[in-house]
């Protein structure tokens, strides 16, 4: 069997996760900020923390008064769990302390009801822009280093390992958080087109695998992925 054509990398605008149970504004807004945007929406608190914790998102806009899990327990349990995203918090309660609890809880910024669309999508262009850091100019695998503009692996012998524009993507990735374990969904949603299964991550884990080494990641049963070393 012939392999597959390697994949590019997903492009698009920033997915955003809006957590708002208004069934009139939640539809609203996410249509208002579909021209830049890339928005799933949530109608509960405990959706919004499913889809939180299982996909990756460069920002979420939470509600607060959210029904079965509320916008600040919902953003306080994200953070306990070390979930970085970006977040804003949206809400009818615009008072000074009621900001302050929003902030504490682990927001990034907070807008009170009613608000601007083009505030709303400027601040969401200002959390993304932060999120979406550049990478640095070579990575560390191993004892090898990544470089990511040129999609090459080099080994401290000097030995070039070229990778496909996805596999160094899903490289990057894991390189850029070494420690870190990632599900399968975030490698997908990270790296590769909408319309893909999770297979194709391990397709190309198999791929990268295949040009360097078993070792370079890590498979954690019934988790995913993380960053290994090479021999």
């Amino acid at each position: 069997m012939a392999a597959m054509e390697p994949r590019h990398p997903r492009t698009g605008p920033p997915r955003i996760l809006l957590v708002e149970d208004d069934g009139q504004l939640g539809p609203l807004v996410a249509e208002l900020l579909g021209d830049a945007f890339a928005v799933t929406l949530a109608a509960d608190g405990r959706e919004g923390l499913r889809l939180a914790l299982g996909e990756a998102w460069d920002a979420l806009v939470v509600d607060r008064g959210l029904p079965l899990v509320d916008g600040v327990s919902l953003v306080k349990t994200l953070r306990a769990k070390g979930i970085g995203t970006p977040i804003l918090m949206l809400t009818a309660l615009g008072g000074v302390r009621d900001k302050v609890e929003g902030l504490d809880a682990g927001a990034d910024d907070y807008l009170p009801k009613p608000f601007d669309s083009e505030e709303l999508a400027a601040r969401l262009r200002a959390l993304t822009r932060t999120y979406e850091a550049p990478p640095p100019a070579l990575l560390s695998v191993g004892a090898w280093d990544l470089d990511p503009a040129a999609r090459v692996l080099t080994s401290p012998y000097g030995d070039r390992v070229e990778l496909s524009a996805a596999e160094s993507a899903l490289l990057v990735r894991l390189a850029r958080e070494p420690a870190r374990v990632h599900s399968r969904a975030e490698l997908l949603a990270a790296v590769f087109d909408a319309g893909d299964t999770p297979g194709v991550v391990d397709t190309y884990v198999h791929y990268i695998r295949k040009k360097t080494h078993k070792t370079v990641i890590r498979t954690v049963h019934r988790v995913g992925y993380q960053l290994g070393g090479l021999e």
